[in-house]
Order: structure tokens, then sequence, then C-alpha cells
């Protein structure tokens, strides 16, 4: 007589099938880990890339993916918004939350927190008061997510120094050394700086980041 057995799946596998689920859906998360060469990400397309393959591991890489990042006029090449590259919406993070139904609500009452401004791993990135503090993103953008004017440099030479300029930031947990607008800004709260001048993985470091970026599916 041949007897027949059931094997139950292991309850960590059971759990982790949700999520996979809910990765593969995701159209926004903070990257898990940066390109590690400070302002320098390759340009926009370095950081697009940088977008499309940790999504891409994360089981979502059949959408396309953009960094939200501003470019300053330069050199004859008009500025180019952060707020224009990421597609209409709505966004929702590795767990199926909605962090902004659309552009104008991303700029506004969005519902970007700490625990929800989840990595492409579902995990919670690391904010002020825990060790590394990694809540500085680089945007390169103004609160409604257009680019700054040209001059002052606030995008290290349109992401492509790592050793001049400076770069503009914003606080993934919506907190600060004060309680003001710019601390509880998620896209520009402020500009990088250290030893080595702002746009150096060090500089980027030593204010509370790592050179992480916001991406959003834009299809």
């Amino acid at each position: 007589m041949v007897k027949f057995y059931m094997i139950a799946a292991p309850l960590f596998l059971l759990a982790a099938a949700p999520v996979q689920a809910q990765q593969a859906n995701m159209t926004f998360f903070i990257t898990s880990t940066p390109i590690g060469n400070g302002g320098n990400l390759g340009g926009l397309a370095g950081a697009d890339n940088q977008c499309q393959t940790l999504a891409q591991a994360a089981g979502a890489g059949a959408k396309t993916w953009r960094a939200y990042l501003s470019t300053q006029a330069d050199g004859g090449n008009p500025a180019i918004n952060a707020r224009d590259r990421i597609g209409k919406g709505p966004w929702t993070n590795a767990k199926g939350g909605v962090v902004a139904k659309d552009v104008a609500d991303l700029h506004g009452p969005n519902a970007l927190t700490k625990q929800s401004a989840l990595n492409e791993k579902a995990e919670v990135t690391n904010g002020r008061g825990d060790t590394p503090n990694r809540h500085d993103v680089l945007t390169g953008s103004q609160p409604d997510g257009t680019a700054f004017a040209a001059g002052d440099d606030k995008t290290c030479k349109n992401w492509t120094s790592s050793t001049q300029g400076s770069a503009v930031v914003g606080h993934s947990d919506r907190i600060g050394l004060r309680d003001d607008d710019a601390s509880k800004s998620w896209n520009s709260s402020h500009g990088s700086r250290g030893p080595d001048g702002g746009c150096s993985q060090n500089d980027l470091k030593s204010t509370g980041g790592d050179g992480l970026l916001y991406c959003f599916a834009s299809n």
C-alpha cells in the first residue's frame, strides 16, 4: 500500500510569498545600496540604471524605473525637473502601501514617512537616531520637484562629480535638527557638505546620508 504524506511549507516561506508579490507590484522605493561614488552617479542614466538594477533583483524589473533627480541648466543643456521624470502615479511601496496618488499629491500631502518610504527589499531605511543615519536622499530639487536655477551647483555637476559642488538632499524620515519645513521635507532639506567639499561619498555620509536615491516606476 502506497502512503502519501503532506509536507507543510515552512512558515518563513508562507510569510515571504505575499511580500514578494507586493514587491513585484511596487512602483516606489528607496535604494538599499548606493552607487558608492558620492555625487558622481554617472549622470541621470547611471542613477536610473541603479534603480532598474535593484528593482530587477526585487522582481519588479518589468517596469521602467527613474531616479527622482533634477539637473540644472548647463552648457546649453536645459534643466530637467525630477517631477517630470517619474510618470503619473499612483506609487506604492514594497508592502503595497500607497505613498502618493499622483505628482500633485507627492509634492503635497503625501504619505511618505520613515515607515512607508521602504527600500526595494521592503525594509525601513535608517533615519535620525539610528546608526548609521542614512536619511539624506539625493534629489537636487526644490520642494515642488523642480530644478534649481543655473549657477550655484546643487547637483554635484549634474550627478557627474564626486569632487565639485554640493547636492540638495531630502530627509526620508521627515526628521531633522529643527522642527521646520526643511527638516520635514522628503525632497529638499539642505545641501550636502563635508571635509571634501560636499560631493564625495565621505561627505554624504558625514551629514547623515549614503548617496541613496528615490526610485519611481514611470509607467
